[in-house]
């Protein structure tokens, strides 16, 4: 039976834009490193109207500490938006500051290492960043971004943009009276030939009704 080694293999790429070595802070609680990092923005990180284009450049601006448990990491990050208005539908493109702070605590403490489930943890003295970034960015992203903060939207009848024109407007009939005019635009029926409609069989009907008499 094969030997299994008893060191754990990391799942995080060295490599990654995202994953920060921590091996220069030692270990020793008070140690500290700040950092200025440009990395490419991964993808699907935006929510359904606005988000950081794949591969944008995210600017950050890291400290990192080192404490009894772990290294907290706190910074900011400065992402490029891009989305499309809620309201009229026209694209958006500007710029977001996200705060954020994190502690990743050593594999070895809290109770032999058993952290909780929803505590972020170190591997190899690596940490990824990701879900960091992506909780600080996504839950403070507007769901219904707007181009500007008084748009007034597309019309609902036609679907023009009202910014363009702030007296556009339909005229609508009263209900009450949409009987009366289809009435009105109704053509008056043309009288039966040989004269006005109320001579003929009337007639005929009185002269009938005179010789009985």
């Amino acid at each position: 039976m094969p030997h299994e080694s008893r060191i754990p293999l990391t799942r995080l790429d060295p490599n990654a834009p995202l994953v920060l070595d921590t091996r220069a802070l030692s270990r020793q609680p008070g140690s500290s490193r700040e950092m200025r990092l440009s990395v490419p923005a991964p993808e699907d990180f935006g929510v359904e109207m606005v988000g950081v284009p794949e591969g944008a450049a995210i600017e950050l601006d890291l400290r990192l500490e080192a404490v009894l448990e772990g290294v907290l990491v706190t910074g900011t990050a400065t992402v490029p938006l891009e989305g499309e208005c809620a309201r009229c539908l026209d694209p958006i493109a500007s710029s977001f500051e996200a705060d954020f702070q994190e502690l990743f605590v050593y594999p070895d403490t809290r109770s032999g290492g058993n952290a909780e489930d929803d505590e972020l943890r170190l591997e190899d003295d690596l940490i990824d960043l990701e879900p960091v970034l992506r909780d600080a960015v996504l839950l403070a992203l507007p769901l219904s971004p707007l181009c500007r903060d008084d748009c007034p939207g597309l019309c609902a009848e036609c679907g023009a943009r009202l910014a363009d024109d702030p007296d556009h407007h339909h005229d609508v009939a009263d209900p009450r009276w949409a009987a009366l005019q289809d009435l009105a635009g109704e053509p008056s029926p043309e009288p039966p030939e040989g004269g006005r409609g109320d001579s003929g069989p009337r007639g005929s009907v009185d002269q009938q009704g005179k010789q009985e008499g």
